[in-house]
């Protein structure tokens, strides 16, 4: 009886053909097949923010419209080239207000532009939308489980079960434009616990 009546008569693929086959083709495939969507990505250097709810959505903030300690508003990062706003991903919601930058701790006096601050509006507990303000204490609230973040040092917590700071956006302003100087300072959003 021959035992290879069902064994195919086709030359199987080596494993080393295998991975040269991998590395070649690896090298074809353009890298933005990996890349994400240019409006998913997180505020980039340079971007210009605009109103991210309102009458004036898209619109650029104007640095000069916004009142010391007033309740902080949504905002987005928008490429000054094309306009595309990173609305893609809600963790790149933002949430802006001015304060005191005599009052500012020390360590975040560098991320704000003339008292314009930038903070993640994600909570940093269980990633709920950041709304509420507390106008006695300055600070902002996450309304699902009351965590409140002093925005005069950096959102950290001063109540509430959040577990870490709120991520805060360097500012610039550059000819009258508020604009992202550098990547978050933080992680954005909350970590799920199991």
């Amino acid at each position: 009886m021959n035992k290879n009546k069902y064994v195919s008569k086709t030359k199987a693929i080596s494993r080393r053909t295998a991975l040269k086959l991998g590395a070649v083709t690896s090298v074809w495939i353009p890298t933005e097949v990996f890349a994400q969507p240019p409006n998913r990505m997180r505020p980039q250097p340079g971007d210009q923010l605009v109103y991210g709810d309102g009458d004036f959505v898209g619109d650029l903030i104007d640095p000069t419209s916004i009142i010391l300690n007033q309740q902080p508003f949504p905002a987005l990062a928008r490429d000054p080239d094309s306009l595309l706003k990173r609305d893609g991903s809600r963790l790149n919601r933002l949430m802006i207000t001015r304060i005191d930058q005599k009052k500012l701790s020390e360590r975040h006096k560098e991320n704000a532009a003339e008292g314009i601050v930038a903070f993640s509006a994600i909570c940093t507990h269980t990633g709920c939308d950041i709304t509420n303000w507390d106008a006695e204490k300055l600070a902002m609230a996450c309304p699902c489980h009351e965590s409140m973040f002093d925005i005069y040092n950096g959102g950290t917590v001063i109540g509430g079960p959040a577990p870490r700071p709120l991520a805060m956006l360097p500012l610039n302003i550059s000819k009258g434009v508020l604009t992202v100087a550098a990547s978050f300072r933080g992680r954005v959003g909350f970590t799920q616990q199991f």
